[in-house]
C-alpha cells in the first residue's frame, strides 16, 4: 500500500481520504487488516490522534471494522457503506464514472418523483407556497448556469421538505454533492432541465393543488427525459 506524507492542515481528513481511496480502489480488499495506528502515523507522517480520527470516520462510513485490542479490518463497501460513499466512488475509479452518473440520474428521478407526490399529499400550506414561489423563480430567459443550479436546488429542497421524509432529505444532500463532484455539465440534459421554467411551474401548481398522481407524472417526465 503506497502511503506518503500528507499536508499538516486537516490531517485526519487527509488520512481518511487516502485510506478511503485504498479501500474503494480495491488495493485494500475486504477482510484485509490495516497497519497498526503507529505504523500508519509514521507512514503518513502525522500524529496518532489524526490516524485515530481518520479510522473512526472510516468505521462510521462502513468501510472498516475496529475491534478492541485487535486489528482494524476492511469491510466490503458494497454491503456496509452508506450513501455518503457515493461521492468518493465517483472519483476513486472503483466503479466506472459512467455507471456512477447513470445511477445518480436514476436515483434522482426516483427520489424526485416520489417526493413530488408525497409533497402534494403531506405538505403544509406554507410549504406549498414555498414550492410555488421557488418554481416561479426559474427565469423566463435563463441566465448563468450557476444561477440555474442554485434556483433548482431551492425548488427541489422545497419539494423534499414538503414530502416530510427525512431519508429523502439526506438523500438529496448526497445527490447534490455527487452531481457537484461530477459536474452538472457531464449529466446529459441536466442544464436543459434546469432551464425548463414551464415544466417546473406546472409541477408546482399540481403539488399546490394536492394532485398527487399528476405531480408524480409531471415530476417523472421532467426528471427522466434526459436520463435514459
Amino acid at each position: 500500500m503506497p502511503i506518503g506524507p500528507v499536508a499538516r492542515a486537516a490531517v485526519s481528513d487527509a488520512v481518511f481520504a487516502a485510506l478511503t481511496d485504498e479501500i474503494l480502489s480495491g488495493r485494500l480488499a475486504p477482510d484485509d487488516a490495516l497497519p497498526a495506528e503507529r505504523e500508519l502515523a509514521e507512514a503518513f507522517e502525522v500524529n496518532r490522534h489524526a490516524v485515530r480520527e481518520g479510522l473512526k470516520r472510516l468505521q462510521q462510513s462502513g468501510l472498516v471494522a475496529i475491534t478492541q485490542g485487535g486489528r482494524t479490518r476492511v469491510l466490503d463497501w458494497r454491503r456496509h457503506a452508506g450513501l455518503d460513499t457515493l461521492v468518493a466512488l465517483a472519483t476513486s475509479g472503483a466503479v466506472p464514472s459512467a455507471k456512477v452518473v447513470a445511477d445518480l440520474v436514476e436515483m434522482r428521478a426516483a427520489l424526485g418523483t416520489d417526493a413530488a407526490g408525497l409533497c402534494a399529499r403531506r405538505a403544509k400550506p406554507e410549504q406549498l407556497a414555498a414550492v410555488v414561489e421557488a418554481a416561479h423563480a426559474y427565469p423566463e430567459t435563463p441566465g448563468a448556469t450557476d444561477d440555474l443550479t442554485a434556483i433548482d436546488l431551492v425548488f427541489w429542497t422545497a419539494v423534499v421538505d414538503g414530502a416530510d421524509n427525512l431519508a429523502y432529505r439526506l438523500g438529496l444532500n448526497t445527490l447534490v454533492e455527487g452531481i457537484v463532484a461530477i459536474g452538472h455539465e457531464h449529466l446529459a440534459g441536466l442544464l436543459e432541465e434546469y432551464a425548463d421554467r414551464a415544466r417546473h411551474v406546472a409541477l408546482a401548481e399540481a403539488i399546490a393543488a394536492g394532485e398527487e398522481d399528476t405531480a408524480r407524472r409531471l415530476a417523472g417526465a421532467l426528471l427522466v427525459r434526459h436520463g435514459a
